[in-house]
């Protein structure tokens, strides 16, 4: 019976060959692109699950009530760690993490540059990065002791054993290599080449117990069969027991497995973050699937006619309905398997593209057998969900009604196939206004004005004796003709490295808990970096050797402290009170997406991490590039010149949105050609169906146009209604995502228009093809008698 089965329906493929095609394209389209969807999606959710002890490990969290509100933050003081570990007898391990820094290492003539981070030696008991040489108990142990990658054990030493060698970081401490680590899997938090032991940041003298200097992270894991529930009440009061300046601070752990996904917190509640972006698509994957699915409904249905009399017949000669729902779902399992194998091959094609469309390396792994087992489990569903409304409506005919050629109902204002195509293009139209929605708002926000001129200005980091010869590679590049400017600062200009709410000014209320963001800077930093100054003047050490304690504010901070005439006032932090001697326009240096918080840039005094070189604009960028390294590499031997532009960095800023858009325009892309190829499916029928009516029209003297809004209307006003229940569906969903951004775009009427016009016209041409093709037979062939 199966076998039997298996061959009608092969046949019924070859026989309607068109349809078989649009079902299997359509089919293996909406299957690859959910297979490309949950592949990156099995990637973000594996993010650091393979950790053997990852129930046990948290990260240190804070909370702490600022202008009504509860901020959370992971940032932690390095104090915090042996804290724990001292307090709580629950804890098996704590590890601080200095987060991930640039060092050169040197062997021999060898100089490279890697990112890795200090940590203290629990941390590779704790997380699971295995060792291929070395005693996971001791590699940390000595204060020159190094921990590396097998990759960057490469780098320094090429195929010679790595262990037991020296290395030498930073032009200064020498170290030996004392484990090599299996190199980290691609999805992980870390980012790290080589590890250090706490204990050499507390030889450098980098290590402080100050309880209010957040700037690490702090990692815990408990011990076995601890209660996370009992122990999280316990150490809510740690952090206020040790800092006596944030009596309301609270500490929490909070499972690190879930900070990839969960990263967002709002008035101290866990409100998702990089799941929501996770879900989103994974809805995309079942809306396209389901679009697929529905053309296979509509078109099996469509071409009910054809198979009504064999189904009279069977029914006649004693078939049951379940034998011929079973063979009807048989069919479309075998076009499931068929448009999945077309979608594997179509996923191993784009797949490295989409990797780099998401900028993820993701991978298909097809020896392994959960993959077979949930791509047979695929096919088996989506054959069934495809073919179940069909299997059903075509075992339902009456054999006498078939028989006598009775058994089509009047035409109905509301039909399943109708409800189906309205859902299709809701679908698409709802697809259609979010990348509107998502191109507008990326638009306004990479429109927005800066505040600051990115253009010619790249900055590098202070290394090696950059520092101690700063004023003679400053001096050198302007004499040259290279530079029209050049300032020192703490962080680049496109990020903040430093923030705090200890800020004091004259007037300033107790419970004022305003975070404000600290710049410190040298001369010239309004010129070098484009700010515009509305009130007072720039840095000038030279004629003003008291500016090395002067502060410059932005609007925000004006605002913040209330001053009607705020040259000459002072703001005082960290004990020093800075003198206020200019004010800047508000500039973006965090997100460009939100406000700009309020800004002190702090004078000389402080301290520097980066140079700031503004390049003459009226000479080759590559060629002063080539002389600034020259100069770079006669004052800082040691160092390779690396430098970043600042419109390029800037630039960074928008990835992840244009990474969204971008994808979303593409699945629309895509929904809106799944759904044309199950309209072109219909309307091809439809005129088949109707070619002798549309002959005698052409007799009665019916024109082509007439003929093709006739054909043509019926589906138009499918399209009609969708975009009716697209609109407020998109308007507000569209409008709860913008609730994200501060700065945002109003949505306006004619994004929907716009969409409700390509709709439309897609439709349309996609209808008017097959209406103006059976318009212009001739009528003579259409009435020839059967």
């Amino acid at each position: 019976m199966f076998k039997n089965y298996l061959k009608i329906a092969w046949r019924n493929l070859l026989r309607n060959k068109s349809f078989s095609l649009l079902n299997i394209v359509g089919l293996s389209i909406g299957l690859a692109v959910t297979a490309l969807i949950l592949i990156w999606i099995n990637f973000e959710i594996g993010f650091d699950q393979f950790h053997e002890k990852k129930d046990r490990i948290y990260q240190v969290y804070n909370e702490y009530p600022i202008d009504g509100e509860i901020w959370t933050w992971n940032s932690t003081p390095k104090i915090m760690g042996p804290t724990i570990k001292k307090d709580y007898p629950e804890v098996e391990g704590v590890s601080r993490y200095n987060y991930e820094d640039t060092f050169l290492f040197s062997v021999d003539d060898k100089r490279i540059k890697s990112t890795g981070t200090i940590v203290d030696p629990d941390f590779l008991n704790m997380f699971s990065f295995p060792l291929i040489e070395g005693n996971i108990n001791t590699v940390l142990e000595d204060v020159n002791s190094v921990v590396i990658t097998e990759t960057f054990a490469k780098k320094l030493f090429g195929n010679e054993p790595a262990v037991g060698k020296l290395v030498k970081v930073d032009n200064a401490d020498s170290f030996k290599v004392t484990g090599i680590l299996k190199d980290l899997p691609n999805n992980t938090g870390f980012d790290f080449e080589f590890l250090m032991p706490w204990s050499y940041l507390q030889q450098k003298g980098w290590n402080d117990k100050n309880w209010g200097n957040n700037s690490i992270a702090t990692y815990v894991m408990l011990k076995e069969g601890i209660n996370y529930g009992d122990f999280s009440k316990k150490i809510k009061t740690l952090r206020s027991a040790y800092d006596k300046d944030s009596p309301d601070m609270v500490t929490f752990l909070y499972p690190y497995t879930r900070g990839h996904l969960y990263s967002e917190f709002e008035n101290g509640k866990e409100v998702g973050g990089h799941i929501d972006v996770i879900r989103l698509f994974g809805i995309i994957a079942i809306i396209i699937l389901i679009i697929a699915c529905i053309n296979f409904m509509n078109l099996s249905t469509a071409r009910s006619e054809k198979r009504a009399k064999e189904v009279g017949i069977r029914k006649v000669i004693g078939a049951e309905r379940q034998a011929l729902v079973g063979q009807f779902l048989g069919e479309s399992i075998l076009i499931s398997f068929l448009a999945a194998i077309l979608a594997l091959l179509i996923v191993l094609l784009a797949l490295p593209s989409f990797s780099m469309l998401i900028d993820k390396p993701l991978s298909l792994n097809i020896m392994d057998i959960r993959f077979w087992i949930l791509a047979l489990g695929t096919i088996l569903f989506t054959g069934v969900l495809a073919g179940s409304y069909p299997a059903l409506y075509l075992s339902g005919f009456r054999p006498s009604a078939v028989l006598k050629g009775t058994f089509m109902k009047m035409k109905s204002p509301v039909t399943p196939r109708k409800v189906l195509v309205v859902l299709q293009f809701s679908s698409a139209i709802i697809l259609i206004t979010a990348s509107l929605i998502v191109t507008q708002q990326l638009n306004k926000v990479q429109d927005r004005q800066t505040g600051y001129s990115k253009n010619n200005l790249i900055y590098s980091m202070m290394e090696g004796d950059i520092e101690k010869n700063y004023m003679l590679i400053k001096e050198e590049l302007l004499a040259a003709g290279i530079a029209e400017s050049v300032t020192k600062t703490n962080s680049p200009i496109t990020e903040s490295w430093s923030n705090t709410w200890g800020f004091e000014w004259k007037g300033k209320s107790e419970d004022n808990m305003t975070l404000v963001h600290r710049l410190i800077a040298d001369d010239a930093v309004t010129k070098t970096l484009g700010l515009e100054i509305i009130n007072g003047r720039d840095f000038n050490l030279n004629a003003y050797p008291t500016d090395s304690t002067a502060a410059i504010v932005n609007e925000s901070m004006v605002e913040l402290m209330n001053f009607e005439e705020p040259i000459g006032q002072t703001v005082k932090d960290n004990g020093i009170e800075w003198r206020i001697i200019g004010v800047v326009k508000d500039f973006v240096m965090n997100s460009p997406f939100q406000k700009v918080d309020p800004m002190v840039i702090e004078g000389a005094k402080a301290w520097f991490n980066v140079i700031h070189i503004k390049l003459n604009q009226d000479a080759s960028t590559k060629e002063s590039l080539a002389q600034t390294e020259i100069i770079f590499k006669k004052y800082n031997p040691e160092y390779p010149f690396n430098y970043e532009f600042v419109d390029q960095e800037y630039a960074k800023k928008f990835d992840d949105e244009k990474r969204t858009g971008q994808l979303v325009s593409l699945f629309t892309l895509l929904t809106i050609f799944i759904s044309c190829l199950g309209l072109f499916g219909l309307a091809s029928y439809m005129a088949e169906n109707r070619i002798k009516e549309i002959g005698i029209r052409k007799v009665l003297g019916a024109t082509v146009s007439g003929i093709t809004t006739l054909l043509s209307k019926d589906f138009l006003k499918l399209v009609l209604i969708s975009l009716c229940i697209a609109i407020p569906i998109s308007w507000y969903a569209m409008s709860q995502w913008l609730q994200e951004f501060a700065y945002r775009i109003d949505i306006s009427w004619w994004i929907f228009a716009l969409a409700g016009i390509l709709a439309l016209g897609v439709a349309f041409l996609t209808v008017s093809y097959q209406a103006i093709r059976a318009a212009k037979m001739n009528p003579v062939k259409s009435l020839r008698t059967e």
